[in-house]
């Protein structure tokens, strides 16, 4: 390995590190009571290391929730590939979604959070298409199985929207209730499986 590739995976291991602290923070402290200053303190780095990698905290914040996004899509988009049964795809898909979140529940939770600095503009941001082709995944995964007839017909939007929403509870209350030692919780491979199998149900025709 020649040293100018090492200098550059010295960088992106900085830079990822940069991320995960922040992220943690994000979540433990909330958005607005985090500042550039606090997320160098966690990486034990001086504030203007940071900026050579980031303007500011907004930018830190909408790059953390584009990042989660666009890795999602991506293994959406690979299960889409790899099965070819629509209902089977479609279930995989969703328990993908889940799996995902507990994989990476701080970044979930930010990602999924109201945004604490919303842009008015009206316009899409490279955060705002990357969540969207996120859930045009799922709106093309319920339209092949209303084509294979797995799922009743309907506007594909409200399906699509739906379907997210009962997915994100799911997702949610797991990463909650794993903080919480004292709850009674089911086996958490049941709880999931029940849930796609209510989901579904619901789904069809």
């Amino acid at each position: 390995m020649g040293v100018s590739e090492r200098k550059a995976r010295a960088k992106e291991a900085l830079r990822q590190h940069i991320l995960d602290a922040a992220t943690e923070l994000f979540v433990s402290e909330g958005y607005q009571n985090v500042s550039m200053r606090k997320i160098a303190d966690k990486i034990e780095y001086a504030p203007a290391t940071i900026y050579l990698y980031f303007k500011d905290k907004r930018e830190i914040g909408e790059t953390i929730v584009r990042e989660v996004f666009e890795q999602l899509t991506e293994q959406l988009q690979t299960l889409e590939k790899s099965i070819t049964d629509p209902g089977e795809a479609l279930r995989a898909g969703l328990r993908c979604y889940i799996l995902f979140g507990l994989e990476h529940p701080h970044h979930y939770l930010l990602t999924f959070g109201p945004d604490p600095e919303p842009d008015l503009s009206g316009e899409l941001t490279p955060t705002d298409r990357a969540g969207l082709e996120a859930l045009a995944q799922l709106r093309k995964a319920l339209i092949r199985c209303m084509d294979a007839g797995t799922v009743r017909r309907d506007d594909p939007d409200v399906l699509a929207q739906t379907t997210w929403m009962c997915l994100h509870g799911i997702t949610q209350m797991l990463i909650c209730l794993r903080t919480t030692p004292n709850f009674p919780m089911a086996p958490e491979e049941a709880v999931i499986s029940t849930g796609l199998d209510i989901l579904l149900r619901g789904l069809r025709p």
